[in-house]
């Protein structure tokens, strides 16, 4: 639905629904039904099953979960309750987790420099 959103709000709300590939992990399914600027890129596809590998486990006990739940069930735009996750990310009590992530990945790709990346790189 995320991906379905931002195609709605960024892409005139053609083509919404992007087909599922069963051969392709949820990484690569989920930047594809983003665009084809995304699902064409491999380091983003990268970076996005880190990501998603990374906060797997923050289904709803988190303040950003819980606040998108929380201003979805008053019937909000689902921008709305979005932002209002994203707000709730920056709180020192929830760990800046995605600031953190980025940080590690900016210093990795510092680092590695642009894929592809050997066994010896990583």
């Amino acid at each position: 639905a995320a991906a379905a959103i931002y195609r709605n709000t960024f892409h005139g709300g053609t083509d919404m629904w992007a087909p599922v590939d069963k051969s392709l992990d949820i990484s690569a399914n989920f930047s594809n039904a983003l665009g084809s600027q995304f699902g064409g890129n491999d380091t983003f596809r990268e970076m996005m099953r880190l990501y998603l590998t990374i906060h797997a486990d923050h289904e709803g006990g988190n303040v950003s979960a819980h606040t998108v739940h929380l201003v979805g069930s008053a019937l909000s735009d689902p921008y709305l309750s979005l932002a209002a996750g994203l707000n709730g990310l920056a709180g020192p009590l929830h760990g800046l987790a995605n600031q953190e992530c980025l940080k590690f990945q900016k210093m990795i790709m510092a680092k590695l420099g642009s894929p592809p990346y050997s066994a010896e790189d990583v």
